[in-house]
């Protein structure tokens, strides 16, 4: 795409910088919060060992040891849950960013070829209106075909949160009946 003028060209570049400035603050974002995510549960799981170490210490025979492992068992299995879960958010959130970012960029250039292509069918010598109304439709069929693309692409991230969110809650649910089990054996 050529630029009639200096302040056209000036102002592309300035649009392709803030664009990437804002893909790389987007990237930067998500590393930081990925890594006090890490940083937390890295803490947390160490106080966690201890905690459980001071525990099963303390247990007096073989039945308070095993009932000691069951309760510990479910709140790891919590925290893993929850460490995925909160995993999956952030780069569920910066997918999105991005994908705004750049269905904004499609929009951008979308508009600039409507452009162009009106200015060239202004100049452009008598006869060509077929051709110009070829590329017309072209492009309109394949902006369709990305907007297709797009729903079909979050309908499909929708149903894998849906799952995402499903297994989470079996597991949580399947630890909690696992933990429960011994305990009723215990007091029958």
């Amino acid at each position: 795409m050529s630029y009639a003028t200096p302040e056209q060209f000036a102002a592309a570049n300035k649009a392709t910088v803030e664009t990437s400035l804002t893909l790389a603050n987007t990237a930067f974002a998500s590393a930081e919060r990925l890594a006090a995510l890490n940083l937390n549960t890295a803490r947390t799981i160490l106080e966690d060992v201890v905690a459980n170490a001071k525990a099963l210490l303390s247990a007096k025979d073989v039945q308070d040891l095993v009932s000691l492992q069951t309760t510990l068992a479910q709140p790891a299995v919590e925290k893993a849950v929850a460490y995925s879960r909160s995993i999956y958010e952030i780069a569920s959130q910066t997918q999105e960013e991005v994908a705004k970012l750049i269905e904004a960029q499609f929009a951008e250039a979308n508009k600039n070829v409507a452009v162009a292509l009106d200015q060239a069918a202004k100049s452009a010598p008598a006869g060509s209106d077929v051709a110009v109304a070829a590329v017309k439709s072209a492009i309109a069929a394949a902006n369709s075909a990305y907007d297709s693309m797009s729903k079909a692409a979050k309908q499909v991230a929708e149903i894998a949160e849906a799952n995402v969110a499903a297994a989470t809650t079996a597991t949580v649910k399947a630890v909690s009946a696992n933990t429960a089990a011994p305990k009723a054996k215990k007091a029958a």
